[in-house]
């Protein structure tokens, strides 16, 4: 049975693109990220029926992240380097956990995973490993789309 839906930020919930710009943002942080306007619906719906969570490895882009995500929508935000990530979601246990990452490191997760998701721009290595790859692309309704996949797969009809 799923208990958590656990989410990468960038690639998944927004396009994935680093946005450069100089002058008086040029502080070493990112002055913006772009998330797509579906996905919020569908993690309402979700949250009714497991525990949401996202990581990141984006230091830079943290505090776009956290405002988005913890202050404005109430979910969990956790930073966890690419490199750490499977450890910190063995501690879910697999056989409850749906996982959506879009990388390389994110490959592994998504095989281990009870449901695993990639996007449709994923690296290939995570399209492989997925039970489920979205129509959408990340920041354009991917996670709109895993959210009824897992909602279907629960059992609740959308």
């Amino acid at each position: 049975m799923i208990k958590h839906f656990i989410c990468d930020v960038d690639g998944c919930l927004t396009d994935g693109v680093i946005y450069w710009a100089t002058g008086p943002e040029g502080n070493g942080e990112k002055p913006f990220k772009a998330f797509g306007n579906y996905d919020h619906d569908g993690l309402k719906i979700l949250r009714e029926h497991v525990n949401i969570e996202f990581i990141t490895a984006d230091r830079k882009g943290w505090d776009i992240s956290y405002s988005r995500l913890v202050t404005y929508s109430k979910f969990k935000l956790t930073l966890v380097p690419e490199a750490e990530r499977y450890d910190f979601v063995k501690t879910f246990d697999f056989e409850q956990v749906a996982y959506m990452g879009d990388g390389y490191y994110d490959a592994p997760i998504i095989k281990s995973a009870a449901l695993g998701i990639a996007p449709a721009q994923a690296r290939i290595e995570a399209r492989n490993s997925a039970d489920y790859i979205t129509p959408s692309r990340g920041g354009e309704g991917a996670v709109m789309d895993a959210c009824l996949f897992v909602m279907r797969r629960m059992g609740h009809g959308l």
